[in-house]
């Protein structure tokens, strides 16, 4: 075995075993990188002085890599879309969504979980943030459902899932860090929200398609409440209706619209959200400023936590090229018997493998940047891969042990759901995400046709 390959397995398996030590991710991405350059210190120069020059060379150079990280303009969209989600989910607007949403659809079979789905994606295309639609929507729906008489495990995974579509539908933060770390043509934040406005989209019709179907075919996991179907639907009802859904639409349009117009960049865009989530805030009077001095601490939590993450994938990546690690990873990957889409898909499954294990932002960091050239030199797409990887990276949020989402329904459940609920739950709508996914890799004008008939 050549003496890359064992450094590049050497340094994996260090960060696998410190990772379950319960140490910050960030600071194991760091540790790794310093225990690997001492090794290389110690031992490299012995066996080849190439590799320790590079190596050398590249440790002295990661100070200087994180300056162009930490001053990054498309990076400045991240905090200020983390501000407009956690706004928005105090500024009162879902629950007036909710209320006026149960009366057009209370009276269909599976309505109450239609109404979360319908809801789960206009949030989703307002904050971007999966902890707080998780939560939002599993306390304003699970209690309603249950007491409906639904299934529980259709309850909780009806509300987690739909929950995870923030992740991936525009302005979603984990495609402007995607963006950050290709920084190639094609896959400008832009580029990758367009992508993925028509994959998200089919994935909440697919979720309300199943939602249906298991409502006619098994009434009694989703029934219609007693005297619902004699409620009758009035103008005044959609109405309502309507002008619940304008303030969200709204939102909508100046940050989506603006960036699909062209009248606005990503970064400009996402402070037009913030500012436009705040005003909400206050047109519903929820804005004083305890509302705001949690949003900001809130706000900075969740920053600083992905940008620690960032510094540390940083010094991970330089050590880790610094002995040509990402050439050996190129040529392990290319060297497999399997064609071009037989790679595509080994690596989309071992994205869905490591996301039980890790969450998003450090697959993001790590894998990304070190496939995307194979991707490239096999002739695909780079924006069309990249949404699937979006895609395939959402189920992390499901799957155990560390699908976060799970933890954060949980939390808000009532105590009568157990866990096994939750599990029984979400497995259809994992088994949903992973067709969604199929579908885009067999059609991908899913994903390349906004954007192309945006830019022609």
């Amino acid at each position: 075995m050549e003496l890359e390959t064992i450094f590049v397995i050497g340094m994996f398996a260090t960060f696998g075993v410190l990772l379950m030590s319960g140490f910050p991710v960030a600071w194991v991405l760091a540790g790794t990188a310093v225990i690997w350059g001492v090794i290389g210190h110690l031992a490299v120069e012995t066996f080849n002085a190439d590799i320790w020059y590079t190596w050398n060379s590249s440790m002295a150079l990661a100070p200087e890599r994180f300056w162009p990280t930490v001053s990054s303009d498309t990076l400045v969209a991240l905090p200020m879309f983390i501000f407009m989600g956690i706004m928005l989910d105090k500024s009162g607007v879902a629950e007036l969504l909710m209320r006026n949403m149960v009366k057009l659809f209370r009276g269909v079979r599976g309505g109450y979980a239609v109404t979360v789905i319908v809801m789960g994606m206009l949030l989703s295309a307002t904050t971007g943030i999966v902890g707080a639609s998780v939560v939002l929507l599993g306390m304003m729906s699970i209690p309603v459902m249950m007491d409906a008489k639904y299934n529980k495990a259709l309850a909780v995974g009806t509300s987690c899932s739909v929950g995870c579509l923030g992740i991936l539908m525009p302005p979603s933060i984990m495609l402007v860090l995607m963006a950050d770390r290709l920084a190639r043509p094609g896959t400008s934040v832009g580029d990758l929200f367009m992508g993925a406005m028509l994959p998200a989209l089919m994935l909440g019709v697919m979720y309300i398609a199943y939602v249906l179907l298991l409502a006619w075919f098994k009434p009694h996991m989703a029934p219609v409440p007693p005297g619902a179907k004699d409620e009758k639907i009035t103008w005044r009802t959609i109405l309502d209706l309507c002008l619940a859904i304008l303030p969200t639409a709204g939102l909508i349009l100046a940050v989506l619209g603006s960036i699909f117009f062209g009248i606005a960049t990503p970064t400009e865009a996402s402070g037009v959200g913030a500012a436009g989530a705040t005003l909400l805030a206050l047109i519903n009077r929820r804005l004083n400023l305890k509302v705001l001095k949690e949003s900001v601490e809130q706000t900075t939590r969740t920053s600083v936590f992905i940008f620690a993450i960032f510094l540390g994938a940083t010094m991970f990546a330089v050590v880790l090229r610094g002995v040509g690690g990402d050439t050996v990873i190129e040529d392990a990957l290319l060297g497999l018997p399997f064609g071009p889409y037989g790679v595509l898909a080994v690596i989309l499954f071992a994205v869905f493998l490591l996301g039980f294990f890790l969450d998003w932002v450090e697959i993001t960091l790590i894998v990304l940047p070190l496939v995307a050239p194979v991707i490239e030199s096999l002739g695909f797409n780079l924006a069309w891969f990249t949404i699937m990887f979006a895609i395939c990276l959402q189920t992390s949020f499901l799957t155990p042990p560390v699908g976060f989402a799970l933890f954060y329904v949980k939390g808000v459940c009532p105590p009568e759901v157990k866990v096994t609920d939750i599990y029984k739950g979400v497995t259809p709508f994992i088994l949903i995400q992973l067709t969604g996914l199929l579908l885009v890799a067999l059609f991908p004008a899913l994903v390349t046709w906004l954007p192309s008939v945006a830019y022609n």
